[in-house]
């Protein structure tokens, strides 16, 4: 048993994300309270080719841990070779299996969901890999390719005979993408199936959402993927609900501020060879994420698609503030009654 699945633990899993949950998010959001941590996914291949951009996306800190590296492919023993090389550099606590990614390049070459069409070749990539490494293995899938081949039971069970020792279930099919409501009537059946721990994911944005699925199904865990894009704080808001029953106080435009601060600083440390400039352009979209659901999100997302550099989002941040008093002070005016 995966020690974190322990003794009634519920963990929080932060779920992985291409291009998303790089070292520094997965920094952001352990401080958040996030329990378990995946990487971006990194493809086997590319590991045993020795590329360096492949083995960059392996990189953590011991903060992190637990923490898995996500691998994809279609062929078992070249994962499982790339699994151990893994394990060589970085010593992560499980590797976890992709069987979920809807990305069409990923698609292509049969790898992510499309194993899902392909329940022995699926059954020969979870086996191999198991065999190769001393590590715990793990997977991740979604419920099917479509309505009509909704087969997450049958594959769960598959993966569970072939040493898996948690699978995380995303509750929308390929076809689907991230469109639609995610199934959780799926992830109970699966929940229900196996022996082995299921972590939920889907829909989960908020602390109530996490004490509905724990109280309605047999999942052991959730995990929590776009959700954390916008609101980091939902791992703290989520714990805080869990263990008072209320909700916490969303994050304040200044602490939102803060954050977004840090993560940019962060950002170009890591990126060391990168110019201020280049890591500010990759933070744009990472910065109007932030801004969702605050006051005034819309002209602050006007000002961050053009963002270079730090400075510049202290300049925001200060226009932003005079822009938001005078905004309230013009509504005050205007609900006041005249004095004529």
């Amino acid at each position: 048993m995966l020690p974190w699945l322990n003794n009634d633990h519920f963990p929080l899993y932060l779920a992985p994300m291409a291009g998303v949950t790089d070292m520094i998010f997965r920094r952001l959001c352990k401080e958040q309270g996030a329990d378990v941590m995946v990487t971006e996914f990194v493809s086997a291949e590319g590991i045993l080719q020795r590329d360096d951009r492949t083995r960059h996306y392996t990189d953590f800190d011991e903060e992190q841990r637990p923490l898995g590296v996500q691998l994809f492919g279609s062929d078992g023993v070249r994962m499982g070779e790339a699994a151990r090389k893994i394990i060589d550099w970085k010593q992560p606590d499980f590797i976890d299996i992709n069987f979920g990614c809807p990305v069409n390049k990923v698609v292509a070459k049969n790898g992510g969901s499309s194993l899902l069409k392909d329940c022995p070749l699926l059954a020969s990539v979870a086996r191999e890999v198991a065999k190769a490494v001393p590590i715990p293995v793990t997977a991740k899938m979604r419920i099917g390719w479509d309505a009509d081949h909704v087969n997450a039971v049958e594959v769960a069970k598959i993966l569970e005979d072939c040493g898996m020792q948690a699978i995380a279930v995303h509750g929308r099919t390929r076809a689907q993408g991230y469109t639609g409501l995610a199934d959780w009537d799926v992830i109970g059946q699966v929940a229900d199936a196996v022996k082995i721990p299921v972590i939920g994911n889907g829909d989960i944005a908020s602390g109530l959402d996490v004490e509905v699925r724990r109280a309605q199904t047999n999942v052991k865990g959730v995990m929590i993927g776009r959700a954390a894009m916008a609101n980091p704080w939902v791992f703290k808001e989520a714990k805080h609900y869990l263990a008072t029953g209320t909700h916490a106080p969303h994050a304040s435009v200044e602490e939102r501020f803060t954050f977004m601060r840090r993560h940019c600083k962060l950002a170009i440390e890591r990126n060391v060879r990168m110019e201020e400039l280049q890591t500010m352009r990759s933070m744009r979209n990472r910065l109007m994420n932030y801004t969702k659901s605050i006051p005034g999100g819309k002209w602050l997302r006007q000002h961050f698609s053009q963002i270079g550099s730090v400075m510049q989002l202290e300049d925001i941040f200060a226009s932003y503030l005079e822009h938001q008093a005078a905004h309230s002070h013009e509504h005050a005016s205007q609900d006041s009654p005249s004095l004529a």
